[in-house]
């Protein structure tokens, strides 16, 4: 009987348990089949994956194929019709980024080893709730939060619990607004300022583009979990540092390919959390960051 073991995580990889990669390198390249849902944008997840498999002697063209597919959104059919797609090309494994892209491929298969980069998790309740706090740190006065949740992800039910807790130990109102994928934000941002929000969190499977824009055009101060959505104009955001979770998703692959048996390899979480505030975007806003927060910022855009 065929046995698959899924363990959640944040960073890193984790795989199913199966048939046993052959060490051997035949002629024709092995096809590592990558799954992204489109949002946020995975330049960066595809540009650190490529290069981290290239440090270990892969070459896509050459001893791999990588086969790249994404349903531009993060809409679970459409996920899932990418994975049969895969699935087709006969991948020795999937690569799968963001929590939407990994729940699709585990809907339809159960005889590949599945690698999750970036996905959510336990560490990701706790990295949110610390953004909330910050924001209530930045703006004593607020009163009402909300939370901006993606419908179409179905981590989005942790991702309000864990912004609900948090609203109680800084003793602020949470109200939150589902969007039905990145093409329904404007809605949902719209329904948060007629509740009369004083800043909002926003979910990063939703992008950062139409959120950002949104935010300085209302005058209201927005923060997300993805060290993305600072640089991408947000105010604020405390995550755990990407690159090294891109980079390690690609050591999984290699271990597999080499004959590791998935269930034997080991949960990877993150280990290093970075605070970025977008200076520029808190004057815009009208905000004063005070200098302590400042000092305990690891990156501060001006």
């Amino acid at each position: 009987m065929k046995r698959r073991t899924i363990l959640p995580l944040l960073g890193g990889a984790t795989m199913a348990a199966w048939p046993v990669m052959s060490r051997a390198q035949g002629p024709t390249p092995r096809k590592i089949g990558i799954l992204v849902a489109g949002t946020p944008d995975p330049t960066a997840f595809l540009q650190e994956f490529r290069a981290a498999l290239q440090g270990l002697g892969y070459s896509d063209g050459q001893n791999i194929s990588l086969e790249v597919r994404s349903a531009g959104s993060t809409d679970a059919e459409r996920l899932q019709v990418s994975v049969r797609e895969l699935l087709a090309l006969k991948v020795a494994l999937i690569v799968t980024y963001q929590t939407p892209s990994t729940e699709a491929a585990k809907a339809v298969t159960r005889d590949l080893p599945i690698v999750m980069a970036g996905v959510g998790s336990s560490a990701t309740s706790e990295v949110t709730a610390k953004n909330v706090e910050l924001l209530c740190e930045l703006l004593p006065a607020a009163r009402r939060i909300g939370a901006l949740c993606n419908a179409s992800d179905p981590f989005s039910k942790q991702f309000l619990q864990s912004i609900e807790a948090a609203g109680r130990t800084t003793k602020v109102t949470i109200h939150p607004a589902f969007a039905p994928g990145a093409a329904g934000v404007e809605a949902a941002f719209g329904q948060l300022l007629a509740a009369n929000v004083d800043a909002l969190v926003l979910q990063p499977s939703l992008g950062f583009k139409v959120a950002s824009e949104l935010s300085l055009k209302h005058r209201t101060a927005s923060v997300s979990p993805a060290l993305a959505y600072a640089r991408a104009g947000g105010l604020l955001a405390f995550a755990p540092d990407p690159t090294a979770i891109f980079r390690s998703s690609a050591v999984f692959v290699d271990k597999i390919l080499k004959g590791a048996k998935p269930a034997d390899l080991p949960v990877v979480q993150p280990t290093k959390f970075d605070l970025i505030i977008n200076l520029k975007t808190a004057r815009m806003l009208g905000l004063t960051v005070p200098p302590a927060m400042l000092a305990r910022a690891d990156e501060v855009i001006e």
